[in-house]
């Protein structure tokens, strides 16, 4: 029996503390709970949520114990704590250290967890807010490509385990389907500069070559490889995305029909799907003020987080298991 791999990953903590190892047990049990018995599945759930810790103490350390203006500023612990650990997240996997490390962290935890996989198993993703950017940035952005950079090794062992893409196409297991939650991929449309760029001057279009060296975080070249290179085989189907939001979650974003721009020529081949969360009850009756700050203030970071125990997630992910099985 093929084996149905799901791998997580979380995104930065919206509250005043970090991800836990067992940010996805609710969502894994909703899902085993869901899919009966026939079908052989295997969660991988990554954590990275501790390898920023030790340059965010040092960073609250220097200000802690400067001559400056730090003891006069309000909120200091939701500064030095959600503020921080959210921004900090972002910024410090942007830079070549951290960013690296993290790298790293994951690879030793993709190649564990798939440790017996075979060719004829699927792998199924299942990506919360940041965690979208960072594993997409690591399976597609070019700036991971340069060979004297930390980091490097780890992020093409973990594009190996993916069959269709470089540097090793033929290797890997099959992705089945790709899951975002409160995803912020659409900043990746702001990255994918140079074709814009080009298009609007009227100037020929650059060569990947040429645009890698341009826009070292594009993820555009490197998704449309792996994408058609999957849809592309004998008998196989659209590649499904569902990307889940929260009416009251800011950070989400919506993808049908931003996606099919990103990945220019693809709509053929991605099969994208919004998926709109149901509003509880309290939730509903916010609806009058939905575009006022108030419903953000009180919702926001429970919207965020929801998506980790949500039936109607759960649901939507045993549903393409068992159509990409078919």
């Amino acid at each position: 029996m093929a084996t149905d791999y799901i791998l997580f990953i979380h995104g930065v903590n919206t509250r005043n503390h970090r991800e836990e190892p067992t940010y996805a047990n609710q969502l894994i049990r909703l899902i085993n709970g869901l899919i009966g018995d026939s079908y052989n599945l295997k969660p991988i759930p990554l954590y990275w949520g501790d390898v920023n810790i030790e340059s965010e103490q040092d960073l609250m350390y220097k200000v802690a114990h400067a001559d400056g203006c730090w003891d006069q500023l309000w909120f200091q612990n939701t500064r030095q704590k959600t503020i921080l650990h959210f921004m900090g997240d972002a910024a410090l996997y942007i830079s070549r250290s951290v960013g690296s490390k993290i790298v790293e962290a994951l690879n030793i935890q993709i190649q564990d967890g798939l440790e017996s996989a075979s060719k004829g198993d699927r792998l199924h993703l299942v990506t919360h807010s940041w965690g979208t950017f960072i594993l997409f940035d690591i399976l597609f952005a070019a700036r991971w490509n340069d060979t004297t950079i930390p980091g490097h090794e780890s992020a093409m062992a973990i594009r190996r385990c993916f069959d269709g893409l470089e540097p090793n196409p033929e290797e890997g297991i099959r992705l089945a389907s790709i899951h975002t939650m409160a995803s912020p991929i659409a900043i990746f449309s702001l990255l994918d500069i140079v074709k814009g760029e080009n298009q609007a001057l009227g100037l020929p279009e650059l060569t990947e070559n040429q645009a890698e060296q341009r826009a070292s975080h594009d993820i555009t070249p490197k998704l449309k490889q792996l994408v058609a290179n999957l849809t592309h085989k004998e008998d196989s189907n659209k590649l499904p995305w569902r990307n889940y939001l929260h009416p009251a979650d800011p950070v989400a974003w919506p993808l049908d029909p931003l996606i099919y721009s990103l990945v220019d020529g693809l709509k053929q081949d991605i099969e994208i799907k919004d998926v709109i969360s149901k509003l509880s009850f309290l939730e509903s009756l916010m609806q009058p003020l939905s575009q006022t700050p108030l419903p953000m203030l009180l919702y926001g970071g429970q919207a965020h987080d929801s998506y980790l125990s949500s039936l109607q997630v759960a649901q939507e992910i045993v549903l393409t298991i068992q159509r990409s099985s078919e």
